[in-house]
């Protein structure tokens, strides 16, 4: 397997080190930009021989392609903000290779009713074609990150092996991280992070389908584990209320992000200031996006490890009624600490447990394990082996039976 990997930022960075220890494929390599920091991943890890590195411009649809015949990929990993899904998606169906992604297309909300009614929603534009990578013969793999991704199969192993019945899929995200010498600083892109934050939460319920609400609406409590404990959790939109439904019967899919009250506000003024948008606005002889002057403000997150500390957890509450048909409450998680993916990978623990996921991912559609074509999330694929690699890897998830 030949594995061009767009986008070599902090996940990207950190796939590489991650499959550096693995055997099932024969080459990567890590496009960018600026040429300068696949090249720097590609030294560190000192291996030319099964790393490459090589300059691309996301954006263009046609110097994708161009990268995918010159390097002989088999499959891309997009390790890019989603806003360049669109032209990475579409030059992997005209290149005729497999495409993952850790992040769907990006959603519009409703122009008249944004907090009731979906628009555009997340993975839209991708589910569009699924017939046409069907006729293709081709898989694209869409969010296969931590969440969405390993929150995904989690979903899938509770529908297989633990209830009879799903009431509810809830994922809960939180963490006790702690960044010293920084009043702000996101462990993820806050360009993703102002984009999932800010739009509004979206909502699948069996009765009503997919309906939206209020950014950070519907506060609780969550007590997680291995240390971290309670966080207060909110409704973010996500991509795993968009992917779950449409493989695993319940009646309910949520997402709740543990971001904390000074998270919260910061984001809210930097929507009230504009600061958030997209859209280029003219300053001095320059365009540039609000959001791109607040992103190059903030630190690169892959940056942050050494200054980290404490753990990260992501997890899929499940409600129902288990295989003996009592009520069953169970929450399926996967924790890792910044002090040993520092130590052992030389990776922040977020941008860490994202990136493991497609690793893991790539290793099943390698082996044949995993295999499908068309338009996919995780949940269309057994679960049981994701898992069992996730151990093999040395970071394995958890189980937590809660009172129903």
């Amino acid at each position: 397997m030949r594995i061009l990997v767009v986008g070599t930022g902090g996940v990207g960075s950190a796939f590489a080190a991650i499959a550096q220890r693995r055997s099932f494929f024969e080459r990567i390599v890590l496009a960018d930009l600026d040429p300068s920091r696949p090249q720097a991943v590609v030294d560190r890890l000192g291996e030319p021989d099964r790393f490459g590195s090589a300059r691309v411009d996301a954006s263009n649809e046609d110097a994708v392609v161009d990268l995918i015949a010159d390097v002989r990929a088999d499959v891309v990993l997009n390790a890019t903000d989603p806003r360049f899904n669109p032209p990475i998606f579409d030059a992997c169906l005209r290149a005729r290779v497999t495409y993952l992604d850790l992040a769907m297309t990006l959603s519009e909300p409703h122009p008249e009713h944004p907090y009731s009614e979906t628009h555009v929603k997340l993975g839209d534009y991708q589910f569009a074609q699924d017939e046409s990578w069907r006729r293709a013969g081709l898989l694209a793999l869409v969010g296969i990150g931590v969440e969405p991704g390993a929150s995904d199969v989690f979903a899938r192993y509770a529908a297989d092996e633990l209830f009879s019945e799903i009431h509810e899929v809830g994922v809960r995200d939180g963490s006790n991280l702690v960044i010293e010498g920084y009043d702000f600083a996101p462990t993820f892109s806050i360009w993703t992070t102002i984009e999932e934050c800010l739009n509004p939460p979206v909502i699948w319920e069996r009765d009503r389908g997919w309906y939206t609400t209020e950014p950070f609406s519907e506060p609780e409590i969550f007590d997680f584990p291995e240390g971290i404990g309670p966080v207060e959790c909110v409704n973010v939109e996500h991509e795993e209320v968009l992917l779950v439904p449409r493989w695993i019967d319940c009646r309910r899919v949520t997402f709740k992000y543990g971001l904390g009250d000074e998270f919260i506000e910061v984001l809210r003024t930097l929507h009230k200031l504009g600061l958030d948008s997209k859209e280029p606005v003219r300053v001095r002889d320059v365009e540039v996006a609000p959001r791109d002057v607040v992103a190059a403000c903030l630190p690169d997150p892959a940056t942050l490890g050494d200054r980290m500390t404490g753990k990260t957890c992501a997890g899929t509450l499940v409600t129902g009624l288990g295989s003996d048909g009592a009520p069953r409450k169970t929450y399926l998680y996967h924790v890792v600490d910044n002090e040993w993916s520092m130590r052992e990978y030389g990776s922040q623990a977020v941008v860490w447990q994202t990136a493991i996921n497609p690793v893991v991912a790539l290793e099943l559609l390698a082996s044949g394990t995993w295999s499908g074509v068309g338009v996919l999330g995780p949940e269309a694929f057994p679960a049981q082996p994701f898992l069992a690699k996730l151990a093999e890897y040395g970071s394995p998830h958890g189980v937590l039976e809660l009172e129903p």
